[in-house]
């Protein structure tokens, strides 16, 4: 008995230090509301995994596309969708709307 219980204690203690490199996982947001991304910088920090949760609050669909971020996802009206992005170097990433590219554009920047 006392040797399932060193057993199980010792391995905790070896997955400890990889469960607290996952690390609590930060959630932003990005609304498109009359065809624009608000907000249109939104500031993550650079080299962790980050969520993003695009709000689509307009009736009508939009598509949320990046080159430099390697993603395009068709938000239909009235809808959600989640992106999880990273770990990202330092820098700016371009985004726009492809349905609405004169005003729906925004940046993410990673610091």
């Amino acid at each position: 008995m006392v040797r399932l219980i060193v057993h199980l204690v010792l391995g905790a203690c070896l997955w400890l230090p990889v469960l607290s490199l996952a690390g609590p996982q930060e959630t932003y947001t990005i609304v498109i509301k009359e065809h624009q991304f608000e907000p249109a910088q939104l500031s993550i920090p650079a080299g962790r995994k980050v969520k993003v949760v695009i709000d689509n609050q307009d009736p009508t669909p939009e598509e949320f596309e990046s080159y430099e971020l390697n993603r395009e996802k068709v938000v239909a009206g009235g809808k959600q969708i989640i992106l999880y992005l990273g770990p990202l170097k330092p820098g700016s990433y371009k985004y726009f709307g492809e349905f609405h590219k004169e005003t729906a554009q925004g940046t993410i920047v990673a610091k």
